[in-house]
């Protein structure tokens, strides 16, 4: 049995709002089911399960070793969420995204929260979502923010957007390309 064969056509920028219509365009020029998005680590890729584990470790590390941020967490806040209250609906699952935006930043600190063994005890849900949210640890908790655990895994050069180099949004954005099968 021939083993299917991959091919990297391009570095995608930021898709944001827009990753539907991205999707959309691939569809038509690669044919549907005839591309993927994955993201290089090292010298393997990772699918979007594999990247939300290293996006989640981030976090995690970054909560355990910040403990004033973790306290104010969880004292503060009931839940998180990035670009609409029901991304609380997706729980610990990565792969519910109800929104045109993908959200994982909500869900790797609900995930974070349970491996340190806490949950939140506040009475706010709080918007994780750079300058959109009106709570402090909005900006605190951003992926554009909160520094990869791994900078040494970050693609070069490193996509520059909204987000401040060598953080977890960095590696996310920086190491995510398009492959379309051979």
């Amino acid at each position: 049995m021939k083993k299917e064969e991959w091919i990297t056509v391009e570095r995608p920028d930021y898709l944001g709002k827009h990753r539907n219509e991205k999707y959309q365009k691939w569809d038509k020029k690669y044919g549907k089911g005839n591309w993927r998005l994955v993201w290089k680590v090292g010298e393997t890729f990772v699918d979007f399960l594999g990247v939300c584990a290293l996006y989640e470790d981030a976090y995690f590390e970054f909560l355990r070793n910040n403990p004033d941020i973790l306290n104010q967490l969880i004292t503060e806040a009931l839940n998180v969420y990035d670009d609409e209250p029901s991304n609380v609906e997706s729980g610990f699952d990565y792969t519910k995204q109800e929104t045109p935006r993908t959200h994982i930043q909500d869900i790797a600190i609900r995930r974070s929260l349970i491996r340190l063994g806490l949950w939140f005890r506040g009475e706010e849900i709080i918007r994780i979502r750079q300058e959109k949210g009106t709570h402090p640890l909005s900006i605190t908790l951003s992926p554009g923010r909160v520094p990869f655990h791994r900078p040494d895994l970050i693609e070069k050069p490193e996509i520059e957007k909204w987000w401040y180099p060598r953080t977890v949004e960095s590696f996310y954005q920086s190491n995510r390309v398009l492959q379309a099968k051979r």
